[in-house]
């Protein structure tokens, strides 16, 4: 049986295998209702029925990678590809590139040898939209959602500004609503701008974009497959729903912009998410006979992370990650629960964390409370959201933690929720 998150639950009456294929991704794990990780249900459920398991992917998750050099796990591992050799990774510096609307030259040039050559190519940007913010070039403001403490996107198509958490939407501002001025820019960029950008620098070039603006219509993916692999198309502009599980077998050459993004998060899984990110959107170039190159764009061309993934050395990388995550007291080497908390008043929300705070440190545990905090996005939605982090040095301390505490929490005036095992903070 093949199935998504759920089928973790299906009844198998003659259960032999379970095979988690890539175990590494964040979308196992059930964010909102009833929260359980996917993945770790089922070796839970593989060591109640003792049957094996498979933990598959081509970078593992920390926790996962760090069970198997401890021979917890049992570690296989594949070298090469099955059918096809490694693509060539190399970074490009956009400190010393003129680039075109976020286009550097050098991946300009490479799309236009591969259109020669009658190959094709994929841009990666990770932002659907035109750009991200409408700013104002005099005082710097931004359009922001009036629900959400998040800047609306620009979708020129469509000449709209949308929220992307909320689902807001509100016309193109024709003037800065601080002070007046009209002269309002684009920043950043995302999959429309980026391919308006190469069909003024491809004059003539097949391009399709495909993000979830582009793919709302039925069959409209279907028809997406089959104009790639009928060479009706030169250059694919896609998120991330574009490089998973694809093959696309005459795409030699991928462009990744907008990668350093991420570096900058205060999430400290971060950098493990663009390894995977970067590594899996590698994978579509080259997987048939031709050889595939892949080009990042990048103002840190020395960064530690993007010399790993050009040497396609998960090893290094995971071992330098989990050396930081021992000597700051991240998972694997600690265990953490996080309470979230949401109401219409900001008073609200801090008021219930204080107060669910000072129940916690009542609590005789060898845990560690952190203080409240509002997440990168405070408000969504119009509901101001908070969060209580909590963490100890071992499973057990935890969930004894818990089992007083969770009695504690309940409230009338505070939507709340307590996840284990936190990815997204």
């Amino acid at each position: 049986m093949i199935g998504t998150r759920l089928a973790v639950f299906a009844p198998m009456p003659r259960l032999g295998l379970i095979v988690v294929d890539e175990e590494h991704d964040a979308s196992f794990k059930q964010q909102e209702g009833l929260r359980y990780s996917a993945r770790d249900l089922a070796l839970f459920r593989a060591k109640l029925r003792n049957v094996p398991i498979v933990l598959g992917s081509a970078t593992p998750s920390l926790e996962s990678y760090a069970h198997a050099r401890a021979g917890r796990y049992r570690l296989l591992e594949l070298p090469q590809r099955a059918a096809a050799a490694l693509p060539h990774i190399r970074t490009v510096d956009t400190r010393h590139a003129k680039s075109f609307h976020g286009l550097t030259p050098q991946l300009i040039d490479a799309v236009k040898a591969r259109m020669d050559r009658r190959e094709q190519s994929l841009v990666f940007v990770n932002r659907r939209g035109y750009a991200p913010a409408l700013v104002c070039s005099a005082c710097g403001w931004a359009s922001c959602c009036p629900r959400c403490s998040a800047k609306l996107v620009l979708h020129l198509r469509d000449r709209r500004l949308c929220c992307h958490y909320c689902g807001h939407q509100a016309r193109i501002a024709t003037a800065c609503a601080a002070c007046g001025n009209q002269d309002l820019l684009p920043a950043g960029q995302g999959t429309q701008r980026i391919e308006q950008a190469l069909r003024e620098a491809l004059p003539g070039a097949l391009i399709v974009r495909v993000d979830r603006d582009s793919t709302r219509g039925r069959d409209a993916f279907v028809k997406l497959q089959s104009d790639v692999r009928a060479q009706r198309v030169d250059v694919l502009v896609g998120t991330q729903m574009l490089v998973k599980g694809h093959d696309f077998p005459r795409i030699t050459l991928v462009g990744v912009l907008n990668a350093d993004a991420t570096l900058f998060s205060p999430d400290f899984r971060a950098t493990e998410r663009l390894y995977a990110q970067l590594t899996q959107v590698a994978g579509r170039a080259g997987r048939a006979a031709l050889p595939g190159e892949v080009l990042i764009q990048t103002a840190f061309p020395e960064h530690p992370l993007y010399a790993a993934v050009c040497k396609q050395d998960y090893q290094s990388f995971a071992g330098a990650a989990l050396r930081e995550r021992r000597d700051t007291h991240f998972p694997p080497y600690a265990f953490q629960a996080l309470l979230r908390a949401e109401a219409h008043r900001r008073e609200a929300v801090d008021a219930y964390l204080l107060q669910a705070a000072a129940a916690g440190m009542a609590i005789d545990a060898a845990v560690e409370i952190y203080d409240p905090v509002a997440p990168a996005i405070a408000r969504v939605a119009g509901m101001e959201r908070g969060q209580l982090l909590v963490q100890a040095s071992s499973r057990s301390a935890l969930q004894q933690f818990l089992t007083q505490w969770v009695t504690q929490l309940a409230s009338r005036t505070v939507r709340w929720s307590l996840d284990v095992d936190p990815l997204d903070f």
